[in-house]
């Protein structure tokens, strides 16, 4: 069966073109990071869990988790946690199979542990954590479109859409790099830099700004004069790291809020926000590609604990960037691209009602001479998504936020 796949030109100013433009990015330790970082580690878990048992994933969804905040008494050279972070799992899962009951909620609790260990190595899992787990189990009108069979593509489980665009402009490519340059790099020479890191950009005309806010852990971090020290390390690091991907002029500002004199920062006892009054929800922070990007078409869907079988929220969103990315890379020409897949539920994920292809093309190119090749890696794309997503997301090779 041929697939509906349409594919036009776009008569818009490029974004790079334009006068503004804003980018934002919620790092690992953002309560709404946190958040979506859980959800999709107990989905993992829960996938590996299921073919290890059966051989075979089943039914579950986890994107509907919180994190409430707790209460921090941070001070220079080492503070105290008062009141632990409150995490809660929902969702559902299927519990039992067959008559073999599953551990669900026990394999959910030491995803979500070892996750936060993982992420937030100052966090004492057994003090500064309460995790309360109360996965339920799916609608059986659910379960029943979601069973795989006798080589059968998975049915969608809801009638939704994922959005994607390539290529990253400067400001998304830096933000991106920024994020992963102090994940990485820079909190491995200097520990008091936290987690809990907020990215914005906004490039007006040929001016791109930084605005960062970073927690600093208190007991690496000894006075305000070192506190100071590191905004300047801060803003020294990521000025460099953004003139390598741009030739516009960047200006970065690092922690605005502070108020040195009254010493009124951003300490923290943990790394995170979530120590001290801010929450966070799955599916409120950064899309599928690691961004917010208000200048482009994105989805609202959660994409991290969706189930990477049948859920349209996270296939399509996680698809439809993949496809833009490969169109991008491998046929010249392409100024800009956005993909917008649209499913049916109960219909197989493979034939999508449309997979809508809006393409900018480069200066002095016609769409029509590389439309065929367009075509050509969507088409590829749908056929493999199995391939293509699920086995990537439960392997933990694609990011979800």
């Amino acid at each position: 069966m041929k697939r509906n796949i349409h594919i036009e030109a776009l008569n818009q100013i490029p974004l790079e073109k334009q006068r503004n433009e804003l980018v934002e990015r919620k790092c690992l330790g953002h309560p709404d990071s946190m958040a979506d970082g859980i959800a999709e580690s107990i989905s993992q878990a829960l996938c590996k869990m299921y073919l290890e048992e059966l051989g075979v994933v089943l039914h579950h969804n986890t994107d509907q988790g919180e994190v409430v905040a707790g209460e921090s008494s941070p001070k220079f050279g080492g503070g105290r946690m008062i009141r632990p972070i409150f995490i809660l799992i929902d969702g559902r899962a299927t519990k039992s199979f067959n008559g073999v009951n599953l551990p669900v909620d026990a394999v959910a609790v030491e995803a979500a542990t070892t996750y936060l260990h993982k992420i937030l190595p100052d966090i004492r899992p057994n003090r500064d954590l309460m995790i309360d787990c109360r996965i339920g189990t799916g609608s059986t009108d659910l379960r029943d479109v979601f069973k795989i069979g006798n080589g059968r593509v998975p049915r969608a489980n809801d009638t939704s859409f994922g959005v994607g665009h390539a290529p990253f402009s400067d400001v998304e490519t830096i933000i991106r790099n920024s994020a992963e340059y102090i994940d990485t790099k820079l909190r491995k020479k200097y520990p008091a830099i936290g987690q809990d890191i907020k990215i914005m950009g906004l490039r007006d005309k040929d001016t791109i700004t930084l605005t960062i806010a970073c927690a600093i852990v208190d007991k690496y971090c000894r006075d305000i004069r070192e506190y100071v020290e590191y905004m300047d390390i801060l803003k020294e690091e990521i000025t460099a790291v953004a003139k390598k991907s741009t030739k516009r002029r960047v200006v970065v500002h690092v922690n605005t809020a502070d108020d040195i004199k009254k010493k009124s920062v951003f300490l923290t006892v943990t790394g995170t926000s979530a120590e001290m009054g801010d929450d966070g929800s799955v599916g409120r922070g950064n899309r599928c590609n690691g961004l917010i990007t208000p200048n482009r078409p994105m989805s609202m869907e959660a994409t991290s604990g969706k189930n990477p079988i049948n859920h349209i929220g996270k296939m399509y969103n996680l698809l439809s960037t993949q496809i833009a990315r490969e169109c991008v890379r491998k046929v010249d020409g392409i100024e800009e691209m956005y993909v917008r897949l649209l499913s049916q539920i109960g219909k197989p994920i493979d034939q999508p009602l449309v997979a809508s292809i809006q393409v900018l093309p480069s200066s002095g190119v016609n769409l029509k001479d590389i439309n065929d090749d367009i075509y050509g890696i969507v088409d590829d794309q749908l056929a493999h998504i199995s391939a293509n997503i699920t086995e990537k997301v439960i392997a933990g090779k694609l990011k979800t936020f």
